[in-house]
């Protein structure tokens, strides 16, 4: 699609309300971003490039509030997910986004990708996108939290993160932040201290296993978003597998496993093809415990995974 050029003037009346109520308000909106980001951010649009997108309603007339309006609608999302996800979800913003920009810019990707607007991530910087004939269509929704997501996740991977940005946004919000408490479990049910019990989630593994194996992965189309969760859950569930066994209890029990799983590390991998189960299962390989299943049943049957622990014993 050939962009339309660029207008070389405005009228007195819209060049005022440009002047007026977006660039008197520019450095303020700038200030506002840079604060809730943690790091100087500048904002970069050019009005006389959008302007010949205008449709007969808000741009046409009053161009200068709705780039204004696009901004703040801008920031209040960027706000609202960050109070959500806190400093990590920042962090990743200022890490992809590394030109530190927010700008506006016509949607040029044929089909479009939004059906009135959207975001992504081009050269280090976030651009606000509008589709042709929508500008000023849906203003505040550019950014909103599906949105923005997805523009970081497919923005270009930087240096040292080999997983995207929803598989490291999750392994924070919901492995890390709860995987503690069932290594505890764990090591209590084993009689041993939570520093001498291993459980070692390969994620990047899993990561490049379902990624290689798409279209299977793909059948689950929110792997990305559930990677983290999905191996929490599958500790989770050996911890209940353990309690259901009376490990903690029944001295026998308790030793079989540690001299079964003699390193005292528990794993999750994934492999190409299951040895007893359909599903998924557990395995003991060199002193080790897996939880296993293979990537196009990557998420089903979560609770079973550990159900023949004792035949492995």
């Amino acid at each position: 699609m050939a962009r339309l050029p660029a207008a070389e003037k405005l009228p007195l009346a819209l060049r005022k309300n440009v002047r007026d109520e977006w660039e008197n308000n520019k450095a303020g909106l700038e200030k506002e971003l840079s604060e809730h980001l943690g790091t100087a951010w500048t904002i970069d649009i050019n009005h006389l490039a959008i302007w010949p997108y205008h449709n007969d309603g808000y741009a046409k007339e009053s161009l200068g509030s709705c780039i204004k309006a696009y901004v703040e609608g801008a920031i209040y999302q960027i706000k609202y997910v960050i109070g959500k996800y806190g400093d990590d979800f920042k962090n990743e913003i200022n890490t992809l986004c590394s030109e530190h920009v927010l700008t506006l810019d016509l949607e040029e990707t044929s089909p479009p990708r939004f059906s009135y607007g959207g975001c992504d991530v081009l050269d280090g910087k976030l651009r606000m996108l509008f589709v042709e004939a929508n500008l000023g269509v849906n203003i505040d929704y550019c950014c909103q939290e599906d949105a923005l997501t997805k523009a970081l996740n497919t923005a270009p991977v930087v240096d040292g993160a080999p997983m995207s940005f929803v598989v490291r946004m999750g392994i924070r919000t919901d492995y890390d932040a709860q995987i503690g408490e069932v290594r505890k479990q764990i090591a209590e049910l084993l009689g041993k201290t939570q520093d001498a019990v291993t459980l070692n989630p390969n994620f990047e593994a899993t990561y490049a296993a379902l990624e290689a194996a798409r279209p299977a992965a793909a059948d689950r189309e929110d792997w990305q978003r559930n990677l983290a969760n999905f191996t929490f859950r599958y500790f989770d569930s050996l911890a209940y597998q353990m309690k259901y066994l009376k490990v903690g209890e029944d001295e026998m029990v308790q030793e079989g496993v540690l001299e079964a799983v003699s390193t005292n590390e528990y794993a999750f991998r994934i492999v190409d093809k299951l040895k007893y189960e359909s599903y998924c299962e557990c395995d003991i390989e060199d002193g080790v415990l897996y939880l296993q299943c293979t990537p196009d049943n990557f998420g089903t049957n979560i609770d079973y995974v550990a159900s023949k622990l004792m035949d492995r014993l």
